[in-house]
C-alpha cells in the first residue's frame, strides 16, 4: 500500500507539479491560475475540517490519520508481519472513508444542492436584514416578558465593543430567538439574574453584570434593572432594553436618558432607526409591506411554538 502511494505521488509529482513549473516560465501568466488553485483547494480542505469537527467522524478521522502514520513507520522500520496488516487494511481505505464519513458527505452534498450553498460559502443574508429581523425578535420577546411581569434586561451593542462586559457573564455565542430569550429571564433559572448582551446579531453573553447609574436625578423607584440599562448607555452607545417586573412595562435606556413606557411599535421603530438605519443608511427606505410580513411571520413561529410547548 505504501508502495502504491509513493508511486502515486511520485507520478502526480511529475505530470503536474514539475510539468506546471515548466510550463510556467514559458507563460508567467499561469501563476493567476495557480494562486486560484491553491486558494480553492485550502478553502475546500478548510469547509471539510469544518463539517466533521464537531461530530463523530472527527474522531475517526485523527484514528485514520494515525493509522496512515503508523503504516508508514511499520513499513520504515522493517516492521513486516504488521505492516502487512496495516497496509491489507488501507487497501480498502477509500471504501471505509465513503461508509464512515456518509453522514457528513451527505450533508455536504445536500447543501450544494439546496439554497443553502451560499450558507456553504460563508455568504449568508446581508447584516441589515439580518439586523431588522433580531430586531423583531427581540421585541417579540419583550412583549412576552412585559404580558408576564418578567424582569429583564437586554443590551444590544452598536459600534463601541463590549468585550468586558460579555466576560463578566456566562458566553453563548448562540442565535437570536424570542423563545430563548424569553427562557433566559425566566425566573428561578440559572440566567435569569444579569443582562444579555446582543453583539455582532448573537446572543453573545447571559448574567452579565452592567455598571450602575448612580446619578441624584434618577427616579428613586427606579429599581436595579433601570440604573444598570441606563449605566451602560452612558458608559458605551448601546442601547439597554428594560422590563419592569413591578408594572410589566417596557422601557429603552439609550445615550444615559431613559425613555419609559414603550408600547411594541415604538421599541421596534427606536430600534431600527438607531441600529439599523443609522449603521445602513441605503437600508433605511425598505418596503413597509415585506417588513410587516416578516415580523408577521416570525411572530406566529414564536406563537406556534410557544402554543406547542403549552400543550
Amino acid at each position: 500500500m505504501i508502495e502504491n502511494f509513493q508511486t502515486m505521488f511520485k507520478n502526480f509529482y511529475e505530470n503536474n507539479i514539475v510539468d506546471y513549473l515548466q510550463s510556467l516560465q514559458q507563460y508567467p501568466i499561469k501563476l493567476i491560475t495557480l494562486i486560484l488553485d491553491i486558494g480553492i483547494v485550502l478553502f475546500l480542505a478548510y469547509k471539510l475540517l469544518q463539517i466533521v469537527r464537531d461530530t463523530r467522524a472527527w474522531q475517526l478521522l485523527k484514528g485514520i490519520i494515525f493509522l496512515i502514520i503508523v503504516t508508514a513507520l511499520s513499513g520504515l522500520f522493517k516492521l513486516n508481519i504488521l505492516h502487512f496488516i496495516l497496509s491489507s487494511l488501507m487497501t480498502y481505505g477509500a471504501l471505509l472513508l465513503i461508509v464512515v464519513f456518509q453522514p457528513e458527505l451527505r450533508r455536504a452534498l445536500e447543501q450544494l444542492g439546496t439554497s443553502k450553498v451560499t450558507k456553504f460559502f460563508g455568504i449568508d443574508k446581508d447584516i441589515a436584514t439580518k439586523t431588522r429581523e433580531n430586531i423583531y425578535k427581540i421585541v417579540i420577546a419583550a412583549v412576552e416578558l412585559a404580558k408576564t411581569r418578567t424582569g429583564a434586561l437586554i443590551v444590544m451593542e452598536r459600534d463601541i465593543q463590549l468585550k468586558d462586559i460579555i466576560n463578566s457573564g456566562l458566553y453563548m455565542n448562540s442565535d437570536i430567538s424570542p423563545q430563548l430569550l424569553v427562557n433566559i429571564f425566566t425566573p428561578n433559572t440559572p440566567l435569569h439574574d444579569g443582562a444579555v448582551i446582543i453583539s455582532e446579531n448573537k446572543i453573545a453573553a447571559a448574567a452579565c453584570m452592567l455598571p450602575l447609574a448612580g446619578d441624584s436625578y434618577i427616579a428613586k423607584e427606579l429599581g436595579t434593572r433601570h440604573r444598570a440599562g441606563i449605566g451602560i448607555s452612558k458608559e458605551s452607545d448601546a442601547i439597554a432594553i428594560i422590563v419592569s417586573e413591578e408594572t410589566g412595562k417596557i422601557s429603552i435606556a439609550k445615550d444615559g436618558t431613559l425613555i419609559a413606557d414603550v408600547k411594541e411599535d415604538a421599541l421596534k421603530k427606536i430600534l431600527i432607526k438607531n441600529i439599523v438605519t443609522k449603521r445602513f443608511p441605503e437600508q433605511g427606505k425598505s418596503g413597509k409591506e415585506r417588513m410587516q410580513s416578516l415580523r408577521s411571520k416570525i411572530s406566529n413561529k414564536f406563537n406556534k411554538d410557544k402554543n406547542v410547548g403549552g400543550n
